[in-house]
């Protein structure tokens, strides 16, 4: 079953790189990522372009008593222009997860690959004047493409409408609305983003975000990060986050990664 599930993946990647590069391009301009924050951008990749956005994170959750803390080494996401409104969306990640009781480490070790995302977004209109840009993505989690220790019963799903406003040449104000459901409950999470970002040079910007979600039947989860990005090119983007929980839940998140287009 591993061994079908890379083929699938591989084939996919092929798939998109070869219609990548048989298409004429033109000038994409610069770069426009979905990470490192939880907001994702309303902008779509360029027609005929294939996004890569990959990183690593590690998350400390749980009080004293009982904490999980969990590390994925791929957070990759691929983004490929279908449309110059439309861009398709496949994602997977590998993850550990370790478990902690009074400070003491458990031998069983969570580990596997979490479940395929498929998504689309959608360019709904452009920023004019006070009005925001306005995007639309929805993404589909299979449950037959995940490892055993993170397999759900039931499909997830979620939905969010992504607006940013350029607030002058230097910084821009970009919010996120939605919901999501997973975690093998019919329950809705009501999903929120809200991010502020600076541009110190043409190449290094600083952000700083406040994210949540309030569950139908559940207490409200409240989390905030920062961190910044560095441009190497017009295709090429480094970037690093920390961020903790304003509710309980979340001790500490740190994220690095990188995103590159291609063709560069």
């Amino acid at each position: 079953m591993q061994l079908q599930r890379n083929i699938l993946f591989t084939f996919l990647i092929g798939l998109i790189i070869n219609t990548t590069f048989s298409q004429e391009k033109t000038d994409p301009g610069t770069l426009v990522t979905d990470r490192p924050d939880q907001t994702e951008s309303p902008t779509v990749v360029p027609k005929g372009y294939l996004q890569i956005e990959t990183g690593a994170f590690y998350k400390d959750a749980g009080e004293d008593i009982f904490k999980q803390k969990t590390t994925t080494f791929n957070t990759t996401l691929l983004r490929y222009g279908l449309l110059d409104n439309l861009e398709l969306r496949v994602g997977w990640d590998f993850a550990e997860t370790k478990t902690e009781i009074n400070g003491i480490e458990l031998d069983d070790i969570a580990s596997g690959l979490s479940p395929l995302l498929l998504g689309a977004k959608i360019a709904v209109a452009e920023e004019k004047g006070w009005l925001p840009e306005i995007g639309f993505l929805g993404h589909l989690y299979l449950p037959f493409s995940a490892g055993t220790d993170f397999k759900p019963e039931t499909t997830g799903v979620d939905f969010r409408f992504s607006f940013a406003h350029t607030l002058n040449d230097k910084s821009s104000l970009s919010y996120n609305l939605g919901a999501a459901w997973g975690d093998d409950s019919p329950e809705a999470a009501y999903v929120y983003t809200l991010v502020y970002g600076y541009s110190i040079t043409d190449n290094l910007g600083i952000y700083a975000e406040l994210y949540g979600d309030m569950p139908e039947d559940s207490s409200a989860n409240h989390l905030w990060d920062a961190g910044f990005t560095y441009l190497l090119s017009n295709s090429i983007q480094l970037d690093a986050t920390v961020g903790s929980g304003i509710t309980e839940g979340q001790n500490l998140l740190l994220s690095a990664g990188v995103s590159v287009r291609l063709p560069n």
